[in-house]
């Protein structure tokens, strides 16, 4: 089993930044991919970004490529999110996710593990 954690989710002004964590516990973590995706009100949950297990191969959406940078840290069972250059689009609850296997995937669907979320809001 692993359970996550967000974290470092608030309100901002456009074109700002904020980092968001998602520490991970369980023994598997460091074996499979993880991933954010985001869910804004009355809309499907989408997928931000993947990293693989040694965070050496990221994906992101169309939506988020170069504003957002996936890293992780096996050593601290933690995943990061930083988003610079925020727009109001980008509101959501923000979702981290685990997979056990080190396959790549942008359907929610193919995640074994969720955190909580966090509230991202970025004002105009």
């Amino acid at each position: 089993q692993v359970q996550l954690v967000e974290s470092g989710g608030g309100l901002v002004q456009a074109g700002g930044s904020l980092r968001l964590s998602c520490a991970a516990s369980g023994r598997t973590f460091s074996r499979g991919n993880m991933g954010w995706f985001r869910q804004a009100p009355g809309k499907e949950r989408e997928f931000v970004a993947a990293i693989n297990w040694s965070g050496g191969s990221t994906y992101y959406a169309d939506s988020v490529k170069g504003r957002f940078i996936i890293s992780r840290d096996n050593a601290k069972n933690t995943v990061y999110l930083q988003m610079d250059s925020l727009k109001p689009e980008d509101t959501a609850v923000y979702y981290c996710a685990a997979k056990r296997n080190n396959l790549f995937g942008s359907s929610p669907l193919s995640y074994d593990y969720w955190g909580q979320g966090t509230q991202v809001t970025v004002s105009s």
